[in-house]
């Protein structure tokens, strides 16, 4: 066994040899394909619609016909409205990339695209109060130059979206400044006790904010707001980057402590969760019978104790879901994803500033690694945050969650996970931490790295994993001082990634997609490597886990996301040729 471990460990060293000695090929090609998406978004993306000729930029193309993306809407009297998509919001990816490639090229071209579109929002598109029209529901019409958001609620919302706040600085710090302030100030709507919402109101008048009275309330205290980490994660990264950027003690003590009601919302025995820290307001008792459906509604108090709390009582409510169902957009086990990951780059850039952030979101997910994290085959069990194992559990009723019947099921760690629990072994050098990482990589095709990362000993150098968020993940780990090994893996993965996605000169799901978006996170990766492979991986703007999207209605497809109406669209299957 010995020497077949032996020669196992000889092979694998020729091998990483050979990966190393074609880094430097692979990694010029990559930066040209780059260089190649940029031109081309410059070229096909940049307005020649308005007639006003305009820096800003389509959020993609038709890639068959040029064309740039649309966002249909069926008005009440039956016709169809079409706007041409620019939000600024679903470009924040791109700005990383363009302003990366320009630090790693010296071309200052790609940055300007960039630079130009923040400084033409600043200063013609930003609202009043400071909000700009950016986000899940409001968008810029390319052929008007007018804000658009009736295809659903017309306001302010950022989910996940984590914007390149640092090129908006550099572009307009006051301008940037008055966002931030702007952004609390519209999504907090009672101070005392952080009850908060994802969507804020445009035009209202600034209010006291830090200097605000705050109560400490119990966790699920019933309010107006819905707490949604979703909506909490980017308000926190607002305000503790303004602090960064301008030393405003305020708007970090606000966000840290809005990070601590999270924190405090956790199950009291496990330490999982929590989702939300507070429960909608119960304005109607949930209606029985054939009416089951209307349970999603937030009128009728905590959703899921409306589905849920006959089976499970005290425990069924929002803020303590643990789950995520295959094709739906809900994944409450998220917190341990993005929400961490934006939370480990704040404590990072603040250091003993961030207090005890970065313990707290380490600890988290740690717990979630104990009740939920099968190592062996590398699923995620779903749970309630009492550690309750739902795999198997039928649902009793429609609602919130999904239809009656449907049934939880165990799900695989994604390359998301891997990313962030990636980020969180370089943080804390957890051993606990670098376990699951070693599972996670066994579970995605990445090979065994072993017992000690410093000494990875069986990495899959011919793995066909394509996916960008596992090369952030070995680029963190190849940060840890975890050896070049890594990197060398990373790259396998890049090589695979442009293979599957590069089609047309721009980056897609695969080559039977039809639209672009330009916010891709692939190009952003490919720069990350190259800039991890010259030594200087601050040359490229950090991935923040984040990325944008539009929610509303869609012609005839309902209230969906541009995820499923643009960019999951693939082309038409071709006809097979008709027999003579």
């Amino acid at each position: 066994m010995k020497v077949v471990r032996r020669l196992r460990q000889q092979a694998a060293a020729a091998l990483l040899v050979a990966f190393l000695t074609a880094t430097g090929a692979r990694a010029a090609s990559y930066l040209e394909t780059v260089r190649t998406f940029a031109e081309n978004v410059r070229e096909k993306g940049r307005d020649r619609w308005s007639g006003q000729g305009t820096p800003l930029l389509a959020d993609g193309i038709n890639v068959d016909t040029g064309q740039p993306v649309e966002w249909v809407f069926r008005e009440s009297d039956g016709t169809t409205s079409r706007w041409m998509i620019h939000n600024l919001g679903t470009q924040q990816n791109l700005f990383r990339v363009l302003v990366g490639l320009t630090n790693l090229t010296g071309d200052p071209r790609h940055r300007r695209i960039a630079e130009e579109s923040l400084r033409f929002h600043f200063a013609k598109l930003q609202s009043e109060c400071g909000l700009l029209r950016w986000g899940g529901h409001q968008f810029i019409d390319l052929r008007t130059l007018q804000p658009v958001g009736r295809f659903d609620a017309d306001c302010h919302e950022l989910k996940e979206q984590f914007p390149f706040y640092d090129l908006m600085w550099q572009v307009d710090p006051e301008a940037t400044a008055r966002f931030l302030r702007a952004f609390w100030n519209a999504h907090v709507l009672d101070w005392r006790r952080l009850d908060m919402s994802r969507h804020g109101q445009y035009g209202l008048k600034l209010g006291e904010l830090w200097q605000s009275e705050f109560v400490q309330p119990e966790p699920f205290f019933e309010g107006t707001g819905l707490t949604f980490w979703v909506a909490g994660g980017d308000l926190i990264y607002a305000g503790a980057t303004l602090h960064r950027l301008r030393t405003e003690p305020g708007a970090l003590a606000w966000s840290l402590r809005l990070a601590d009601q999270y924190v405090r919302a956790r199950h009291p025995v496990t330490g999982l969760g929590a989702s939300q820290y507070s429960k909608p307001l119960r304005r109607k008792q949930p209606p029985d019978g054939p009416l089951v459906g209307r349970l999603t509604w937030s009128d009728y108090g905590d959703r899921a104790e409306n589905q849920f709390g006959r089976d499970f009582p005290g425990v069924a409510r929002e803020g303590w879901a643990m789950w995520f169902l295959p094709g739906s957009i809900y994944a409450a086990g998220a917190i341990y994803t993005n929400f961490s990951l934006i939370q480990m780059e704040v404590a990072e850039a603040l250091g003993s500033e961030s207090g005890e952030l970065l313990t707290n979101t380490v600890a988290g997910m740690k717990a979630y690694l104990r009740y939920a994290y099968d190592p062996e085959t590398n699923l995620l069990r779903p749970l309630w945050a009492d550690g309750t194992d739902l795999t198997g559990y039928v649902f009793p009723r429609t609602g919130q969650y999904g239809p009656q019947g449907t049934v939880l099921q165990a799900t695989p760690a994604t390359d998301l996970h891997l990313f962030a629990y990636a980020r969180a072994y370089r943080l804390s050098r957890d051993p606990d931490i670098w376990r699951a990482v070693r599972a996670m990589m066994k579970g995605l095709d990445l090979g065994d790295p072993g017992d000690d990362p410093r000494h990875p000993r069986e990495l899959r150098l011919e793995t066909r994993n394509s996916n960008p968020l596992s090369v952030f993940a070995l680029l963190e780990l190849h940060r840890a001082k975890a050896g070049d090994a890594y990197l060398a893996l990373a790259d396998r993965v890049a090589a695979n990634l442009v293979a599957r996605s590069f089609h047309h000169g721009f980056f897609l799901a695969d080559a039977e997609h039809l639209n672009a978006k330009f916010d891709a996170i692939e190009p952003l990766a490919l720069l990350s490597l190259e800039a991890a492979r010259r030594g200087k991986p601050e040359l490229v703007p950090t991935f923040s886990g984040g990325g944008g999207y539009i929610h509303g209605q869609f012609d005839d497809l309902g209230r969906v996301y541009d995820l499923q109406a643009i960019w999951a669209v693939k082309r038409p299957p071709t006809a097979p040729p008709s027999r003579p």
